[in-house]
């Protein structure tokens, strides 16, 4: 069943194009449907997430975090009651808020329409992060979390914002210290196919597949690390 999710995951796949090699995609789909209503799939996450950050020297649970969102168009599936229009980016669809690690790796997810600002997004985002990260003491930011956000956060979270602005002297790319992070993590969540569009009915489904996809980074990221290396002959 994971392996089925997996893939469906991967290669953005329908439900009903699931290779028979697996189980029937109603099966998959039950199981899919019960571990994200469970919260198995964050746990499983979760954990994972530790292990990493444990064989990278780090302590489980951060002190730091970045935090910034994605705009991605929404396939015809998605209702109009959970999209929106993203003027900056002219983007119909959907906004996906992340917030990582130093390393880059997920801390929270909200999938919400492309219309929520950022700073409204946030005040959801980081009081959830904040009550399962304690450690949390620091985050950073582009100019879109600019404003009462920044007391907000240290009034009552205790988290200091701090912005990395883009210099206006600065004409065309340039990499930001610290946004640079959650724009990679953006870029591994779109490896996954399925993550290109956002073609889930239910939000919650949505924030449920950049959780798998993250699992399947780092299964594989730990994989790497614990596989022996091969002896030549003398």
């Amino acid at each position: 069943m994971i392996d089925a999710v997996r893939y469906l995951v991967d290669n953005g796949i329908k439900w009903r194009a699931m290779p028979c090699d697996f189980p029937p995609w109603p099966r998959v789909y039950a199981f899919f449907a019960r571990w994200r209503d469970a919260g198995l799939v964050a746990e499983l996450h979760d954990r994972l997430r530790e292990a990493v950050r444990r064989s990278e020297g780090r302590d489980g649970e951060p002190s730091a975090a970045i935090v910034d969102s994605q705009s991605v168009k929404a396939d015809a599936t998605v209702a109009h009651t959970t999209r929106g229009f993203d003027a900056g980016k002219k983007v119909n669809g959907r906004k996906r808020h992340l917030l990582t690690d130093t390393l880059g790796l997920l801390l929270g997810v909200l999938v919400t329409p492309a219309s929520t600002t950022d700073r409204d997004a946030a005040r959801s985002l980081l009081p959830a992060a904040k009550s399962r990260f304690r450690r949390l003491a620091r985050i950073w930011a582009d100019g879109g979390y600019t404003g009462h956000l920044t007391d907000w956060t240290l009034q009552h979270l205790g988290i200091v914002l701090d912005i990395v602005r883009r210099s206006d002297d600065v004409q065309g790319f340039q990499v930001l210290p610290r946004r640079w992070v959650v724009e990679r993590s953006f870029a591994w969540l779109l490896r996954s196919r399925r993550l290109v569009r956002d073609y889930e009915r239910r939000t919650d489904t949505s924030q449920s597949v950049v959780l798998w996809s993250m699992t399947m980074l780092m299964s594989r990221r730990l994989a790497a690390r614990h596989r022996p290396v091969p002896v030549r002959a003398a």
